[in-house]
């Protein structure tokens, strides 16, 4: 017997939770602590009815003031503004709680920056005037309960895109009533206008808002970004071929740009340091430098106007040198292996000196990236052996360090000898 009423009792509060309470306008708020429903009206009028859709066959309609008399039978009822209700459908019971929004109207008065400027790099203040109404309902048994009402921040700031800084549209979501929210500063001037609340916008209605005076940021910001000049020789490994590449064989020539939020932005300090030593300073908006020293450097900007400063910074890493030499090479016009080129990393000084086998002297060049085509005064050198003498320096020579004692070379500095065979072969 206990299992039949168990299961008639389930049965029949799944049959009132699955029949339709609605009303003819207004909206319907669930899963709030302490009630079954809440409905939220734009105005209840004589019209206005909350109604049970659904297969009960006993219905009776409750105040909450009053849980002993019914005060209908029917499917529906005319509610009454900031009143509760019970709905018991076959001894299953619903409750359901009334709000007026027209009687809770948001009064929003006013919105504008705090005046104090020197603490707004970063963040700010935003002082809002508003009367805002809590939305209260009750529960069955008296507890007290409110329904958040939202409402938005809405302003532009800066964006930055990768490659350019975009006006960004920004909301920032409160609930009132408050009279101070602190929000990052905007990089941009801009003005901000308060909405809300998330109440009007369920009911179909335009909602509230007010705006302040235009604001004048002083927040600076940058991002400083590389273009490298690039290099095509395919002989040289590491050599910079993408324009953001910030690593790579010397010399590497670096157009930086600061890229700050101009016109806010008016002053710029560009460090360049290595070991914590600032080898490089300069107050451009942009600046150029071309790192020859193999090592790992910091490229520092600081943007400022005169109330606020920031400060960004891109890695460099220039590669240390080597140096290889091939031992054969067939200028033959097969487009492969025609000239006697060395393949290298960060070499900034070079000379290369060719000799045939009698020491006479029949080709020099300076250009690493160039080589020997195999001819001599513009004739083609006949096939054999050649002597090659070739010296050069890195990124990471240092005139002063310690020579070698075996080699008497320092660490970046090269000087190799050694024969090449030209071999013509046919196409």
């Amino acid at each position: 017997m206990r299992k039949f009423l168990f299961f008639l009792s389930f049965f029949l509060l799944a049959l009132i939770s699955k029949a339709q309470i609605s009303a003819n306008s207004g909206k319907k708020y669930t899963n709030l602590q302490g009630i079954d429903y809440v409905f939220v009206f734009n105005g209840i009028t004589p019209a206005t009815e909350i109604t049970y859709n659904g297969n009960g066959t006993i219905i009776n309609w409750y105040k909450f003031s009053d849980l002993t008399t019914p005060i209908s039978n029917q499917p529906y009822i005319s509610p009454e503004d900031a009143t509760g209700y019970t709905l018991i459908v076959d001894g299953v019971k619903k409750n359901i709680w009334v709000i007026d929004y027209n009687n809770n109207l948001p009064v929003l008065n006013s919105i504008e920056a705090e005046n104090n400027p020197g603490t707004q790099c970063h963040s700010m203040n935003l002082l809002i005037n508003a009367l805002i109404n809590p939305l209260v309902y009750k529960s069955v048994d008296g507890l007290q309960y409110t329904i958040q009402r939202n409402f938005s921040i809405n302003y532009q700031t800066l964006n930055w895109n990768g490659t350019a800084w975009q006006p960004k549209d920004t909301i920032v979501t409160l609930t009132l009533p408050k009279s101070l929210i602190t929000i990052p500063t905007p990089y941009c001037n801009t003005v901000f206008t308060l909405k809300g609340d998330q109440i009007a916008t369920d009911l179909g209605m335009t909602m509230y808002s007010v705006s302040s005076t235009e604001y004048v940021t002083n927040a600076v910001i940058c991002k400083p970004t590389s273009i490298v000049t690039l290099r095509d020789a395919k002989n040289e490994a590491q050599r910079p071929v993408q324009a953001s590449q910030v690593d790579g064989s010397a010399p590497l020539d670096i157009q930086f740009l600061s890229n700050a939020n101009v016109p806010v932005a008016q002053f710029y300090n560009w460090n360049i340091y290595q070991n914590n030593i600032s080898i490089v300073s300069r107050t451009d908006k942009d600046t150029r430098y071309t790192f020859n020293d193999a090592g790992t450097y910091k490229v520092k900007v600081t943007v400022s106007n005169n109330i606020c400063t920031y400060s960004d910074s891109l890695t460099i890493t220039v590669r240390t040198s080597e140096l290889y030499v091939p031992n054969v090479f067939t200028p033959n016009g097969d487009g492969v292996n025609d000239e006697f080129r060395v393949a290298y990393t960060s070499l900034l000084t070079f000379q290369c000196w060719i000799y045939n086998r009698w020491g006479r002297l029949v080709y020099t060049w300076t250009d690493p990236t160039k080589g020997w085509d195999g001819k001599i005064n513009g004739v083609d050198a006949k096939p054999g052996p050649y002597f090659y003498v070739i010296k050069a320096t890195g990124s990471d020579f240092d005139p002063n360090a310690t020579p070698n004692p075996k080699t008497h070379l320092r660490i970046g500095e090269y000087l190799k000898r050694g024969d090449i065979n030209l071999l013509r072969g046919v196409k």
